[in-house]
C-alpha cells in the first residue's frame, strides 16, 4: 500500500483548529469547515480568533523560539549549550531536518489556518453583533499578514546573494483555508510583499477604533504598528511615515520613563502606556519551562545569555543598562534578567511597542526631514538616561534600536534588512559572523516539506 505523506503545510491548513470553545476542537467539526457547519455564532468566530492568538504565544512561534532566533543569529547573545537548546539556530548553519525549522514552519502556518477560516465567513449570516463580527475579521486579516511576514522573514531568499532580490523565493501566500491546492508553490518576495500589504489594508477597513479591545488583541493601532514594521523591513518609507503618524498622532501611546521602564516588562504593567500588543499569559496559561523566562535565566534552562558587548553599549546611568536589566552570574555570562522577569512566567510578552514606532518613523524620515528625524531618535534616549544624539543617521538610530530592543528579537532583521554581516565577537557565539548574502540567513524549509510536496522548492545551500 502506497504510503501517504503530508506536509507540514497540508496538516496546518487541514487540522483542528485550537480555541476556547470544546466544539471547535472536535474533527468532525474541524474536518468540514468548508461546510460552515462548526461556525454559527459570533462566539464560534471568538473561539477561532482565540485559537489564532493561542497559536502566536506558541513556544515554537512569539512564545520563545522567534524571539531568541532574532538574538542568537546577531552581535547580542549566544547558546551556551546548558541544556542544548538553540545550538543550531546560533551556529547559523542548519541542517534541513532541523527541529526549530520545521516546528516554527507549521505553528506559523496553523495560525494563518485559523485566520483564513476566520476571514472565509459571511459575517451577516452570523448569530451577533456584524461590526464585533467584522471587527475579528479584520485582525484575522492582520494576523494573517503578520504570520506571513514572519515566515518570510525566516525562509525566504531576499538577502541571500544570487536569488533575485525582490524576485526571490519567499514562502506560499495561503490565501483560503482550503482551496483545494494542497501541494502550493513558493510565491516571490513582492508578491508576498504585495498580499501583506493587500491584507493589513483589509484589516483597517473590516475594523473600528471604536471597537478596539486590549493590548492583548489587535487594534487599529497595532495593525498600523505591523504596517510601520513591514514598511521599515522594507525601505517602504511612505507606508512608514502614514502607519507611524497614525499612532503617534492619535496621543494614546508614550515612550515609557526611565523611572518605569524596567517595571514596564513585569506582570504588573500588562498593557502599559507604550504597548501597542503583548500576549497574555496568566497563572493559568503560560508557557512555563518553555517561555522566555526559562530559557534566558540562569537558575533554569539559561541557554542563551548575553554577548559581552552587550554592556558596553550602556553609558553610567542608561538605565536599560543598569542592575534590574543585566547582571553577571556565577560562570561570568551576562544575563538578561530585566525582560520577561517572572519566576511563575506570567509577564506579558510585548511584540509591538511606541518605542519601534518612533524609531521606525525617524528612519522613514532620515533622507527628507533629518531635523525632525533627530527629534524622534532622541525621544528614546530622553527617557532612557542616556546621552542625546547630535545627528540623525541610520548608524545612530540602528544603535538606538539595538539599546532599546536587545533580547527582544529585532536585531537579526535590523541587520540583514540593512544589508549588514553579522559581527563575529570570538569567545562564546558561534556563528562566526556570516557575510551578507550568506545562505546561512535563511532557514531551510523543512525536508518534510519538501518530501512531501513537488511544487517546494529548497532554499539555496541547503
Amino acid at each position: 500500500m502506497k504510503k501517504i505523506i503530508y506536509s507540514l503545510l497540508t496538516v496546518a491548513l487541514l487540522g483542528s483548529v485550537s480555541s476556547c470553545n470544546e466544539d471547535l476542537l472536535d474533527p468532525t467539526l474541524t474536518t468540514n469547515k468548508e461546510k460552515q457547519e462548526a461556525i454559527r455564532t459570533q462566539e464560534d468566530v471568538f473561539g477561532v480568533l482565540y485559537g489564532a492568538y493561542n497559536r502566536v504565544s506558541a513556544t515554537a512561534y512569539y512564545g520563545r523560539d522567534y524571539i531568541i532566533f532574532g538574538e542568537v543569529r546577531s552581535d547580542n547573545a549566544m547558546a551556551n549549550g546548558n541544556s542544548g537548546r538553540f545550538l543550531t539556530p546560533a551556529t547559523m548553519d542548519m541542517g534541513n531536518s532541523d527541529a526549530y525549522a520545521r516546528d516554527s514552519w507549521d505553528i506559523m502556518y496553523k495560525v494563518i489556518a485559523n485566520a483564513n477560516i476566520i476571514i472565509e465567513q459571511d459575517a451577516a449570516s452570523l448569530d451577533g453583533d456584524l461590526e464585533e463580527i467584522r471587527h475579528m475579521q479584520g485582525q484575522a486579516y492582520a494576523l494573517r499578514a503578520m504570520a506571513h511576514f514572519d515566515l518570510m522573514r525566516l525562509y525566504g531568499q531576499l538577502h541571500i546573494s544570487g536569488q533575485g532580490g525582490m524576485n526571490s523565493l519567499a514562502v506560499p501566500y495561503m490565501l483560503k483555508y482550503r482551496d483545494g491546492n494542497l501541494l502550493p508553490s513558493r510565491n516571490t518576495t513582492a508578491e508576498v510583499r504585495a498580499f501583506i500589504y493587500d491584507d493589513l489594508e483589509m484589516a483597517l477597513d473590516f475594523m473600528s477604533e471604536d471597537k478596539n479591545g486590549g493590548c492583548t488583541e489587535f487594534s487599529t493601532y497595532t495593525v498600523q504598528a505591523i504596517r510601520s514594521r513591514v514598511g521599515t523591513y522594507f525601505g517602504d518609507w511612505d507606508v512608514v511615515i502614514e502607519a507611524s503618524e497614525a499612532i503617534i498622532e492619535s496621543g494614546e501611546f508614550a515612550v515609557i520613563d526611565a523611572d518605569n521602564f524596567a517595571k514596564s516588562f513585569s506582570k504588573d504593567a500588562k498593557c502599559a502606556i507604550n504597548k501597542l500588543f503583548e500576549i497574555a499569559a496568566s497563572d493559568t496559561d503560560n508557557n512555563g519551562i518553555n517561555g522566555l523566562h526559562y530559557i534566558y535565566n540562569e537558575g533554569n534552562y539559561g541557554d542563551v545569555n548575553a554577548l559581552d558587548n552587550v554592556a558596553n553599549l550602556f553609558e553610567a546611568g542608561d538605565v536599560r543598562g543598569s542592575d534590574e536589566m543585566l547582571a553577571v552570574d556565577g560562570d561570568d555570562y551576562l544575563r538578561n534578567i530585566g525582560k520577561y522577569p517572572e519566576e511563575d512566567y506570567t509577564n506579558n510578552i510585548a511584540l509591538f511597542r511606541y518605542e519601534e514606532v518612533v524609531l521606525n518613523y525617524a528612519e522613514a524620515l532620515l533622507a527628507t526631514d533629518p531635523a525632525t528625524s533627530l527629534i524622534y531618535l532622541n525621544m528614546i534616549p530622553a527617557k532612557r538616561g542616556a546621552t542625546a544624539y547630535t545627528e540623525a543617521t541610520l548608524d545612530n538610530i540602528l544603535l538606538e534600536r539595538r539599546k532599546e530592543f536587545v533580547f527582544e528579537g529585532l536585531r537579526f532583521y535590523d541587520l540583514a534588512r540593512t544589508g549588514r554581516d553579522i559581527p563575529a565577537y570570538g569567545e562564546g557565539e558561534s556563528h562566526g559572523g556570516p557575510e551578507y548574502g550568506s545562505s546561512n540567513y535563511a532557514f531551510p524549509i523543512p525536508i518534510s516539506e519538501i518530501n512531501a510536496n513537488k511544487n517546494m522548492t529548497q532554499n539555496y545551500g541547503y
